[in-house]
């Protein structure tokens, strides 16, 4: 017996000869029979005989390749064997990377293949899912319209920010590239913006650093500062440095080698290779002999600033020598404009210098020291960032307060669908009755650890081991025979799953949540808050220096103190470094009820403890006053 890979067709059409007479049992039939211990896989055999012949399916020729990658071929072997390039089989096995469901419909032609391909620039099956889904009946589901959707939260590895770190440097750090082997993709995309902006602020603040050891005032860090950032401010007028005579030398002589380059070869049409990357080495070298450093009078930089930014090509721009109004010196009035007495000409030779001044470094408009002592007592908005993580604790708490209330949770899809059906509102709002599952994957670790996350994910695996699936006549008939009580609960509970209380950054620019949606689905979420009875502080929410009181500036943490537990309190504390202060407010807050503005209801006012309350009375003094 042998087994036939290659030419089942022709097998075929020889038993069909015999059938009808025309041609012997035993004639004999030329046939290449191989040694099934050979190094050659049958499967390429197959392949290679159709791959020849003519095109195969694309998802053929992937599985082809795939089983031959699988059995330890390389991109380079598969490619020599079948006569294509390496990147012609590494784009075939990148197929792999699209959802089975999405490879299923393009088999069935229910896509296109540059559409397929368009997918593989994400690794993520689901999102891949999602966005066919909101695409497959669109007018807009090209190729370019599929990569900029699934690519919309990642960053351009041409990005200024990408090309100050590096892209070997994000690698290093854990950070993942997605790249598209079937279009340009400039570099690709690099999915964690969040390292990213990470590692361009620690390179900022090195550079800040060292710009700091000048003497200067303040250096202002930005990505890109604003247009105007220098307004108001004088500048200073620096001398360049002098060259010396060997630059003077090493100028001049470059000057007439790139001058008699340029006679040689000015009436050719393409220069060579050799005299083009010299003529770049010379200007290269004339450049860093012209930038040379600037000189500033050492009596004005003391009072003087620093603008640092990043320009387009990634390069660190430093603009130095800016004075504000109020850090001009005095004018002298009459009869005092004579020069002060040299410290040094004092009787006391031996006095201790004055200590050097700090420089004042400030990285994307917040202080880059924000451990160091802040005296400013103004309260300043809470950072957009935990009012995001924030507001992802409420979500889950009202996710589990709705799946707690099916009548509430009946309204509120009730009052969806009326509004979609009747009004045709475009926004979604904040119940997304799909019912689309709203994941919170940006947030802190801990939120998985919360009471309202561990209650929703009990409640789903308790309805899970429950419900019949795989068969959905049977998943009908079960819902059917539900009691009402059941079915109410279990519509509450798929229903909390579309609750968004999320606070989003708006993106000008159309892709995201706008202005009027996003405050559309704050609004919605407070009136849920409100018909549940949702209180943060019975879900388990409290202020810690993890989720607030780190957070945020000395003048926040006494606010909250004063308000939770009342002014003896934050009088205790208002001397503390941030720190300490953090960890002592998380003492004194602890079973308070206090709640920061994004987790209270809109109208609600934080009551006031007052210094004469019985808690704030009774409450323990801190360790370092006790006794």
């Amino acid at each position: 017996m042998f087994e036939v890979p290659a030419g089942g067709r022709r097998y075929r059409a020889l038993e069909l000869l015999v059938r009808q007479k025309r041609m012997a049992k035993t004639e004999a039939v030329p046939c290449v029979v191989s040694d099934a211990n050979s190094a050659v896989p049958i499967e390429e055999d197959s392949l290679a005989e159709n791959f020849q012949r003519e095109d195969l399916h694309p998802l053929d020729m992937f599985r082809a390749f795939q089983t031959l990658h699988d059995q330890g071929a390389t991109h380079e072997e598969i490619a020599a064997r079948f006569f294509v390039s390496a990147t012609f089989v590494q784009q075939r096995l990148r197929l792999a990377k699209v959802s089975p469901k999405l490879l299923d419909i393009y088999e069935q032609d229910g896509m296109k293949l540059d559409q397929l391909m368009a997918f593989t620039v994400t690794d993520d099956h689901a999102r891949q899912e999602q966005v066919w889904e909101m695409l497959q009946n669109s007018w807009s589901n090209e190729p370019h319209q599929i990569r900029r959707m699934l690519t919309e939260t990642s960053i351009r590895a041409s990005d200024r920010r990408a090309l100050f770190v590096g892209v070997d440097a994000y690698v290093a750090a854990g950070g993942i590239v997605l790249r598209d082997l079937f279009e340009a993709d400039d570099g690709g995309w690099l999915q964690d913006p969040a390292l990213l902006d990470r590692l361009v602020s620690e390179k900022l603040r090195t550079s800040a650093d060292e710009i700091a050891a000048e003497g200067w005032k303040w250096i202002v860090v930005d990505v890109d500062l604003p247009y105007g950032h220098a307004q108001g401010l004088r500048s200073l007028t620096g001398t360049f440095v002098d060259l010396t005579d060997d630059e003077r030398t090493s100028r001049e002589a470059l000057r007439n080698e790139y001058e008699e380059i340029e006679s040689q070869y000015g009436e050719a049409e393409e220069l060579p290779d050799a005299v083009d990357r010299r003529l770049g080495e010379i200007e290269e070298a004339l450049e860093r002999i012209e930038n040379r450093p600037m000189i500033y009078d050492p009596a004005e930089i003391p009072r003087a600033g620093v603008f640092v930014s990043i320009n387009r090509d990634g390069d660190l721009v430093v603009d130095r020598g800016y004075v504000r109004p109020e850090d001009e010196a005095p004018e002298p009035v009459d009869g005092d404009g004579a020069e002060p007495e040299d410290e040094t000409d004092s009787d006391d030779n031996d006095a201790e210098p004055r200590p050097a001044h700090r420089t004042s470094i400030t990285i994307g408009a917040q202080p880059s020291e924000p451990d160091e002592e802040d005296d400013g007592e103004a309260i300043k908005p809470l950072p957009e960032r935990l009012v995001i993580d924030l507001t992802a604790h409420r979500t889950l708490a009202l996710r589990n307060a709705v799946a707690a209330s099916p009548h509430v949770a009946m309204t509120a899809l009730l009052h969806r669908l009326v509004l979609d059906t009747f009004a045709h509102r475009c926004s979604s709002g904040c119940v997304e009755a799909s019912v689309r599952h709203v994941y919170l994957t940006a947030q802190d670790a801990d939120l998985k650890d919360s009471p309202s996350a561990k209650a929703v994910a009990d409640r789903q695996e308790a309805w899970k081991a429950d419900i019949p699936f795989g068969n959905d006549d049977a998943l009908w008939t079960w819902l059917d025979d539900l009691d009402e009580a059941s079915r109410l609960a279990l519509l509450a509970h798929c229903v909390s799953f579309g609750i968004n209380a999320l606070y989003e950054r708006i993106n000008p620019y159309g892709a995201g949540v706008s202005q009027q949606g996003l405050e559309q689905r704050l609004r919605e979420a407070g009136r849920l808050a409100r018909a549940t009875g949702l209180d943060m502080v019975d879900a388990g929410w409290q202020p810690t220096v993890a989720n607030y009181l780190g957070r945020v500036t000395k003048a926040r943490i006494l606010e909250a103190v004063r308000e939770g537990v009342g002014e003896r309190a934050a009088q205790l504390i208002d001397h503390l470094k941030k720190g300490e202060m953090a960890k002592e407010a998380e003492r004194l807050l602890a079973d308070s009820g206090w709640l920061p503005e994004p987790l209270r209801f809109a109208d609600d006012e934080q009551p006031v403890a007052q210094p004469g309350d019985a808690d704030g009375e009774t409450e323990a003094l801190p360790e370092f006053l006790a006794g």
